[in-house]
């Protein structure tokens, strides 16, 4: 007996001493199970990672250490009881520059590294920030970037091309950010979301951060970077106007240290459209390598690689006006001008790497470059911007004037971004000391060129660049309708009789040949940024120089060389009321230097077209509100703001002289605007948007202009995105739905007030089915669910763009 009593004890303090400790791991903000969070048992250096539901379990006792890859660790005693523990969201300090993926999966993104180079709370910087993540990009199915960015507030759609207007601000630059460094490439295919993490608009001039950006705000896209911890996804997407897309995301450790990490990203897409002879197809393929030795050093390196081609988009023309009265609907939403051989090809290859060094626990080193190549290859049939003349230079106003452009470039760009940054105290104050330096330089290289075909037929066989009435004898004539016309180099294009033929591109006289002169511009920037920290207050001041070098016929004859500089301030109060309210205000100025090769309008080099205007000038003055609600469940942010810009480049929509500039002496902008993001329950995610802008022009060559609305900017707009997934109780339990809404007040067109874009409102929907433990969805997105005819801009009456009627996208996503 007593030797089974000895045993039996033995027995059960073993038991005692290798209890099983077992948990899960969720965002105290969100609700949301962590994956992938390092449980460590003190002392012992045994530990586990939780698994894709967010649970844990491991043999021992003592306490444990708990800790993920965006949230403050913690450390608590295991009790034999299930524990439920919660980790508190909180911005990597040693990712300065981001090195490392976001962990969470919702809807809201806290912060930011590109708005002040450091990695802080959206709620700790005095300025508007809008984020767009992966999940509601997602859950959206917005493949690209128009459809991800729509829903951010202020932000409207110009055309069917990646511009952009923001807070009634018409962006001015080409190219896009991406990871706080500009790239160059026309804006006229919207790209691929597939390894995008998220989409941030940096609202108001960031000149202080980033080199020559638009006054409105800038649009960040944060590439996808590699994780701790396994995921792997892919999906297969099909839809209306025969779209086909797939896509795959790879990530993990490399090594059992996990010290260096991997992420892939693809994507694929062929489409077509609701617009005639439209399509396009796109290859995106971005794999990225970070390894992280130590506690000290953080290096990623990433390639993205981009092939997309297909047709441009132009918009839809109209009738002219009859009788004074505008018929948006005189044709079809599916009219196009262009030519079933036209074709756009768009090609470039990016890298970059970044590194993070502590140096000591207050200096530590940042450098982030990038290097990208891009080419162009274009040949496209559009209008002229105008309706064609018949002899006694009236408008037909039923032949659109053409013209045929071909076109072919290549660029090569150099980014360099390098900083120290400084943490110290002083007595009661914190400070955060950055000095560093920026380099940006685009190159585009000898051998490219733009031919087009415009103008009327002369009867000595030569072309006259426009018809002239006085010379009216001169021109060969042609009849349609029974009217006669000057005979046009490129045949008009009959909005009664709409015909695509392919053309044939050798009966055009090209008359205007040239080559696209060699060109470097470089910006060099230093600049100083100081956040102080007093208790409750915090004071953000920067100051930038740019220097800025524009070369035409770079290593040329004829050499043209223009400089500018600026000095750039920033300042920014942030005042933290309560644990979950801040209120901030700020006064930011912006500068970008017109030139002959950094303008919206591609300029060929044979006159100083843009370096003859002024730098364009602007100024922000902001002040909002950022709470945290509901217990850090939903994050809103109101900002009220005036920006004012001067010295606007416009083209001067001259048909007869298609690039001519001219300048327009000032605008001013100011409004409201509120975005909501988060959780309502753990169940329910929201995303909503609302903004008011009073846009106006203030200065301008035409006096009546003065006063008058600003061009393509609603004064009312306001999206809301929502998901609900059915608890697990529910018969439902498999389900969820979405709930998509989107509002665009009224707009004046660019190029005439002669008529106004209606306003419009349109609903999307969607349907997800995820079996009860499986790795596998089923969505259902319907886009425009009640088929409304809409606009979400126009240039002219040649130029409208309809917004799509209703489509259908089913996705199968695999998780494993």
């Amino acid at each position: 007996m007593i030797k089974i009593f000895i045993f039996s004890s033995l027995l059960i303090g073993l038991h005692v001493s290798a209890q099983t400790i077992s948990g899960s791991v969720s965002d105290v903000a969100t609700g949301g199970k962590i994956p992938g969070a390092n449980i460590t048992l003190t002392g012992s250096g045994t530990g586990t990672v939780t698994d894709s539901t967010g649970g844990f379990s491991l043999e021992g006792k003592g306490s444990i250490q708990v800790s993920a890859m965006g949230y403050k660790p913690v450390r608590l005693v295991a009790t034999g009881q299930f524990l439920k523990i919660e980790l508190i969201p909180q911005a990597n300090q040693l990712q300065t520059v981001e090195v490392t993926g976001r962990v969470a999966k919702d809807y809201n993104s806290d912060y930011s590294f590109s708005a002040t180079r450091i990695s802080a709370l959206n709620k700790d910087v005095p300025q508007s920030i809008t984020s767009i993540t992966k999940e509601l990009i997602a859950d959206r199915q917005a493949f690209n970037l128009a459809d991800a960015v729509k829903i951010a507030s202020g932000v409207i759609p110009s055309s069917y091309y990646n511009q952009y207007s923001i807070r009634g601000i018409s962006q001015n630059e080409e190219g896009q950010i991406i990871n706080g460094m500009r790239t160059r490439q026309y804006y006229f295919l919207q790209p691929l979301t597939a390894n995008i993490e998220r989409v941030e608009v940096i609202k108001g001039p960031a000149s202080a951060t980033f080199s020559s950006v638009d006054p409105g705000g800038s649009i960040n896209l944060v590439t996808k970077k590699p994780l701790a911890t396994q995921r792997k996804e892919a999906s297969l997407s099909a839809g209306s106007f025969s779209t086909f897309r797939g896509t795959l995301d790879f990530t993990g450790p490399l090594n059992e240290s996990k010290t260096l990490l991997y992420r892939v990203n693809g994507a694929y897409q062929q489409a077509r459209s609701f617009r005639d002879i439209v399509g396009s197809k796109a290859l995106l393929l971005s794999p990225s390598l970070s390894y992280i030795p130590n506690e000290k050093t953080a290096i990623n390196a990433e390639l993205i690689y981009s092939n997309m081609s297909g047709t441009l988009d132009r918009g839809q023309p109209i009738f002219g006006a009859v009788a004074g009265e505008t018929a948006l609907n005189s044709t079809p939403t599916s009219l196009n001008l262009g030519a079933p051989n036209d074709f756009f090809n768009s090609k470039e290859v990016v890298i970059m790497t970044t590194l993070a060094h502590k140096l000591t626990s207050q200096i530590s080193f940042n450098a982030s470059y990038m290097k990208q190549s891009w080419t162009e290859d274009l040949q496209e049939h559009r209008t002229t911007n105008a309706f064609a003349p018949d002899i006694t230079n009236q408008p037909v106003t039923s032949l659109a004037a053409m013209q045929f452009v071909q076109r072919q470039q290549y660029w090569n760009i150099d980014n360099l971004n390098a900083y120290f940054s400084f943490n110290f105290n002083t007595g009661k104050l914190n400070h955060k000391l950055l000095a560093g330096y920026d380099l940006s330089s685009w190159h585009k290289l000898k051998g490219g060129g733009q031919n087009a075909a415009r103008g009327f037929l002369l009867k000595d066989g030569s072309v006259a660049s426009s018809f002239v009435l006085a010379d009216a004898a001169n021109y060969q004539t042609i009849t349609v309708g029974g009217k006669t016309l000057p005979r046009p180099n490129v045949s008009h294009f009959d909005l009664q009789n709409p015909l695509y033929t392919i053309r044939n591109v050798q009966d055009y006289n090209l008359n205007v040949r040239t080559a696209l002169p060699a060109a470097l511009t470089t910006t060099n920037a230093v600049y100083v940024q100081e956040q102080l920290q007093l208790g409750k207050l915090s004071v953000l001041l920067s100051l930038r120089n740019e220097w800025f070098e524009d070369i035409t016929n770079y290593k040329a004859p004829n050499t043209l060389t223009v400089h500018k500089n600026a000095l750039l301030p920033r300042v920014g109060l942030t005042y933290a009321i309560n644990k979950a309210i801040n209120v901030y205000g700020t006064y930011l100025e912006g500068f970008q230097p017109q030139s002959n090769t950094v303008t919206l309008m591609p300029q060929t080099g044979t006159l100083p077209a843009g370096s003859q205007f002024d730098p364009l000038r602007s100024n922000l003055k902001e002040a909002g509100l950022k709470t945290d609600l509901f217990q850090n469940h939903l994050h809103l942010n109101v900002a009220f703001y005036e920006i004012i810009q001067s010295n606007i480049l416009l083209n001067a929509n001259d048909p007869a002289s298609p690039d001519r500039l001219v300048t327009r002496g000032q605008e001013r902008s100011r409004g409201i605007e509120w975005d909501l993001a988060g959780y309502i329950t753990p169940e329910w995610q929201v995303n909503a948007s609302y903004s008011f802008i009073d846009a106006e022009i203030t200065r301008d060559q035409d006096e009546s202009l003065v006063g008058a609305r600003k061009q393509n900017t609603p004064k009312h707009s306001a999206n809301l995105w929502t998901r609900y997934n059915f608890r697990s109780t529910s018969f439902l339990k498999d389900l969820g739905i979405g709930i998509g809404v989107q509002h665009q007040g009224s707009k004046v067109p660019w190029f005439t007030r002669s008529f106004e874009v209606p306003a419009f409102t349109i609903f999307d929907a969607a349907l997800y089915y995820t079996p009860a433990k499986s790795n596998i969805q089923l969505a259902v997105n319907a886009g425009n669910l009640f088929d409304k005819t809409h606009w979400l801009g126009a240039q002219n009456y040649l130029r409208l763009f309809p917004g799509a009627p209703r489509n259908v996208t089913l996705t199968l996503s695999f998780k494993f």
